[in-house]
């Protein structure tokens, strides 16, 4: 690990870590979307992790590279539901005792789905910087390790693993977009990306309500941002006002920055239903949302679209794709 928290080794050191528990996944065309912007789109399925979510390649790395001690103490989580399910999966794996923390905004299916993990799930509040208060106080009087979902190098690095596969499958890409919450994933894609090629794009894309990063890159430091109900759940949260590696990693790294409305996050998970046979949760359409609605400018080349997670409560996604029309 580097000051700035990773380098391209180790990314390359948790793909070899994490593969027992994350799968390498496809990245297929689309046709509709090709059509629409003129230009070469693909979709990366992280939808197709076990755990329907990238988040196991980074919860996976970190919990693995806890040492014997730690392993013994157990560990802390916070989390919107996706990393708090990969870390209870990855920690059951390794036989380590995980509580997740949540706050009441989390979806009841995303809670479940924790618990059923063999997690402890304490809830927490009515926002994840509440659920983070009580994750740090079980650190200070239970000597549990906290396993950050974004702020974290090892977890950075894993997330990274997707931008190794990218390059692989297309070296000569033009742009990729990523969803972007506390910015994890969109900074180990985009260190992997501007390592082999500075001129590659990297566009990141989040919600209007609550878009805690880009509020924070608007404003030249981590703040608060008020969070509130969304589609794209699984991108809420604060980045932490003492965030110490992705806030920078999204800083030098990413080249734009986009929100969508709730009403064009629906319009793309209807899309991606209808037009690619894909389930994709609000905060894993935020991409397609983008390209719907011609916000990311000189589409060109190959264009890459991270599909994050498909953890969507079916009876919301029914009400969602059984009643709108495109």
């Amino acid at each position: 690990m580097t000051e700035r928290g990773i380098s391209l080794a180790d990314v390359y050191r948790a793909r070899a870590v994490i593969t027992p528990l994350a799968r390498r996944t496809p990245l297929v065309p689309s046709s509709s979307l090709s059509e629409r912007c003129g230009a070469p789109v693909y979709l990366k399925l992280e939808t197709m992790q076990d755990m329907g979510a990238f988040k196991i390649r980074g919860a996976a790395n970190r919990i693995f590279s806890l040492d014997v001690e730690e392993r013994e103490r157990g560990v802390v989580t916070v989390s919107t539901g996706n990393h708090g399910r990969a870390v209870a999966y990855a920690a059951r794996h390794q036989g380590v005792r995980a509580i997740v923390c949540l706050s009441r905004l989390v979806p009841a299916v995303k809670v479940e789905a924790i618990k059923a993990l063999g997690a402890e799930v304490l809830i927490v509040g009515d926002s994840q910087d509440e659920a983070q208060e009580e994750a740090e106080r079980l650190v200070d009087d239970r000597g549990l390790t906290f396993v950050n979902p974004f702020d974290d190098p090892w977890v950075i690095a894993g997330q990274g693993t997707i931008g190794l596969e990218l390059l692989e499958d297309i070296p000569e890409i033009d742009t990729v977009i990523v969803p972007i919450g506390g910015g994890g994933l969109i900074g180990g894609i985009a260190l992997v990306l501007k390592s082999a090629s500075p001129a590659a794009r990297v566009v990141g894309v989040s919600m209007a309500r609550g878009a805690a990063m880009i509020d924070s890159q608007n404003a030249g430091k981590p703040i608060l941002v008020e969070e509130v109900e969304t589609l794209a759940d699984s991108l809420g949260g604060g980045i932490g006002l003492s965030n110490r590696y992705s806030f920078t990693m999204v800083r030098d790294f990413v080249d734009k920055m986009i929100v969508v409305s709730e009403k064009q996050i629906a319009a793309a998970m209807v899309h991606a239903y209808r037009h690619e046979r894909l389930v994709v949760e609000g905060g894993g359409s935020v991409g397609i949302a983008a390209l719907l609605h011609d916000l990311v400018p000189d589409i060109r080349g190959h264009t890459a679209v991270v599909l994050s997670g498909n953890n969507v409560d079916m009876d919301v996604f029914g009400g969602i794709v059984g009643t709108r029309r495109d």
